[in-house]
């Protein structure tokens, strides 16, 4: 189905050059707002009308005759019907949707990918200052990030995944002072014990490690302890390398890989945060008001001017930003889009201010944002508010620990970022269609479980040059109709940075196929149709494995629910 869209979209665009010669005009597809008007509509009549000056019902005549003189159209075509004001809705032969099975099979985990088209994008999610482990917040971003990053790399662009920490700064002044206190024998709520302390049992740990002189070894970094309690640089240095080690255990468990970690002191060491401000300097937009240097962030779109250094010559946390985001631009990505929790939302004005003012040549609007609320965890109708181990918030590991990995992604994807989300626990445990990671994945499950049945019974395997053609069934017309969608879903997806079309699509998929199998049998006495039905079988296996993908949650190949029943049914 795939090669005749294709090819039927091609003869559109000859058509409409026919009827409306030197009119520019992009062919596509609509989908019909009812199955049963067509597999698809052309609209292409009412949006020429006004510039051709003719009646869109008298143009869509037109293109219809010029359609039918398309041999594309003579060979994947059924019926051209023109409706309403203007439309035309295009129903396929039979075979134009058969023909899906054997693109998919042909295709296998490269079906829906498109080549390489010399792009890059880069993705900065999670971004996580190494002060205690990652909450579930962190969870979510990392869900959509990752999943971000796939759908991208699914059409072409080649994708660069960073991390940047703050590894300086009072957050990290205040982890040093922490883990001192609990170095001194102090324990929260004791006296002596420093205000906004960080007060998880995490910083136990690395009291203790610290005292037995450990090495601890993270992705950008290793240190080892002096054992020293008075030593508040080698316990700062330490406490950071063992945090990010423990960040980069929660991100393993979650199957998140970063290809780069980009530091915020590596910007004051590199002398970027003192060149950007002599950028904006140099370009007139700073001024000095009550001892502190200001920048001029209303002239780009912010609501107020900012502090960009104080009068005790510290620079305010946004500067960094700025100059984090020229370094982004100057490695030449095509695309840079930042995931970031929804209280960051004042920080886009003056930044993209910032960028402007700075006149590097960066475009008004960049870089995109992704912004998420965060997830309430529930489980038995109460809300899980606290961690032992992080003192105050659920961790990503938590979750991971009470559910699975498979679980936590789908969730987490399910839903538009800018949504709020309960994560019910209770849910993603359970293993029946209430649960739509269980509901897809089992669909999974009960394919292979059936493929493994036909092998046992026959001898045989899949014949990709079976008889599709017996794949007359309504249910079958759907599921195959569900199967060919996938590699336009795959596009609007990344297109519209919504990795929860994905989930939404699967679970379509997922019901198209277990309504099949509720309404046929597979392993049946006619070979011809029997083989013909496991090709479908498999290529929506290699489907929903390959969406799956797409949200870095597994495909498992058997699931603990009725494998009896699947004999039964199945027969």
């Amino acid at each position: 189905m795939i090669q005749a869209k294709q090819a039927l979209l091609t003869a559109l665009a000859d058509a409409v050059a026919q009827v409306a010669p030197g009119t520019p005009y992009t062919p596509a597809f609509e989908s019909p707002k009812q199955a049963t008007h067509g597999d698809f509509a052309i609209t292409a009549a009412m949006g020429l009308a006004k510039s051709q000056k003719r009646n869109p019902r008298e143009l869509a005549g037109a293109l219809v005759a010029a359609l039918q003189a398309q041999p594309a159209v003579a060979q994947w075509v059924d019926a051209l019907e023109i409706a309403g004001p203007g439309f035309i809705n295009l129903r396929l032969k039979p075979a134009a949707r058969q023909a899906v099975v054997a693109e998919v099979l042909a295709a296998g985990s490269q079906f829906g990918l498109r080549p390489a088209n010399g792009r890059k994008l880069m993705c900065e999610f999670v971004s996580a200052n190494p002060t205690g482990p990652l909450h579930v917040g962190h969870a979510r971003q990392g869900a959509l990030g990752d999943a971000v990053c796939r759908l991208y790399e699914s059409q072409g662009w080649r994708v660069t995944r960073e991390f940047y920490y703050n590894d300086a700064g009072v957050q990290i002044a205040t982890l040093a002072s922490s883990t001192q206190a609990r170095l001194r024998g102090l324990q929260p709520g004791a006296a002596g014990w420093p205000e906004n302390a960080y007060n998880g049992d995490y910083i136990a740990d690395i009291a203790a490690d610290f005292l037995a002189r450990k090495t601890v070894h993270a992705d950008d970094r290793q240190f080892t302890a002096s054992g020293d309690p008075d030593d508040l640089d080698s316990i700062r240095q330490f406490a950071v390398a063992y945090l990010r080690h423990e960040q980069d255990l929660d991100l393993q468990a979650f199957g998140v890989q970063f290809q780069n970690y980009f530091l915020e002191s590596s910007l004051y060491a590199s002398g970027k945060v003192e060149a950007t401000v002599a950028k904006l300097q140099a370009a007139g937009k700073t001024y000095e008001k009550d001892g502190a240097l200001w920048l001029k962030s209303t002239d780009d779109g912010d609501d107020k001017d900012r502090v960009m250094r104080k009068s005790d010559g510290s620079y305010t946390y946004f500067v960094p930003d700025v100059a984090y985001h020229i370094d982004k631009w100057a490695r030449g990505f095509d695309r840079v889009i930042n995931f970031q929790g929804s209280d960051h939302h004042g920080t886009i004005a003056r930044v993209r201010a910032g960028l402007q003012a700075a006149g590097v040549g960066i475009p008004r609007g960049w870089p995109d944002y992704v912004l998420n609320k965060m997830v309430m965890v529930m489980k038995g109708g109460q809300e899980v508010k606290i961690s032992k181990r992080a003192g105050s918030y659920v961790t990503l590991r938590d979750l991971i620990e009470m559910t699975s990995r498979d679980a936590v992604r789908f969730f987490l994807i399910s839903r538009k970022a800018d949504t709020e989300f309960v994560f019910d626990v209770d849910l993603a445990l359970k293993a029946n269609d209430e649960n739509p990671v269980f509901y897809v994945q089992y669909a999974h499950a009960r394919i292979c479980s059936v493929l493994a049945q036909y092998t046992a019974r026959t001898g045989r395997h899949v014949d990709p040059g079976a008889d599709l053609s017996l794949l007359t069934a309504p249910t079958e017309t759907t599921l195959m109709l569900k199967l060919a969608a996938y590699p336009d879903m795959l596009a609007s997806a990344a297109a519209d940075v919504a990795p929860h079309d994905v989930a939404f699509y699967l679970r379509d998929l997922a019901a198209a196929f277990h309504s099949w199998y509720a309404a046929e049998r597979f392993l049946i006495d006619d070979p011809a149709l029997a083989a013909a039905r496991m090709a479908l079988l498999a290529a929506t296996r290699q489907v929903l494995r390959n969406a799956l993908g797409m949200m870095g949650v597994s495909a498992p190949d058997a699931m603990a629910r009725d494998a009896a029943a699947d004999t039964e049914a199945a027969a």
